[in-house]
């Protein structure tokens, strides 16, 4: 069985909890555009201010921040500083051929903690609580990435 195919169960959770992630990030980009379409806020570029169907009343306001487009944006930054490391540390994890349970542990305890960090933010939570799930991500990666680079010595 190679370990970088689907044969592998380890590498299966690893694509899954993966393909989790890369799902949550792309949708971060279109829940931007949708809050800035029902907001008619928070455009970025100012050909944005040109008259379209999707904005058919421009106004130089709409290049303003709006925070509740801004809060998106912010998540999406967040997930694109960290998912890389993740992709990274995941996949060399898989070469070492930890026991499936403790790997889907790992992985699957990854996507939850950003998805319940998407949710703290999202609703605007204290700092301690989105720091929390920032936290537990962020130690599965540094073990991950710790146990690969032990393996390769």
């Amino acid at each position: 069985m190679q370990q970088l195919s689907f044969e592998n169960p380890v590498f299966a959770a690893f694509a899954i909890s993966a393909a989790i992630m890369g799902l949550k990030a792309v949708a971060m980009s279109w829940l931007t555009v949708i809050q800035m379409m029902r907001f008619s806020s928070g455009f970025r570029s100012p050909e944005d201010l040109k008259r379209t169907p999707f904005n058919p009343s421009p106004d130089p306001k709409q290049l303003q921040p709006d925070e509740r487009v801004e809060r998106i944006r912010r998540i999406q930054l967040n997930d694109l500083e960290n998912l890389p490391f993740f992709f990274m540390a995941g996949a060399l994890y898989v070469l070492t051929d930890p026991p499936l349970v403790q790997a889907q542990w790992l992985y699957y305890g990854y996507a939850v903690s950003r998805l319940l960090h998407f949710a703290a933010y999202f609703t605007a939570q204290i700092h301690e609580v989105r720091a929390t799930f920032w936290t537990a991500g962020s130690l599965i990666i540094v073990y991950m990435a710790v146990v690969a680079l032990l393996h390769a010595f």
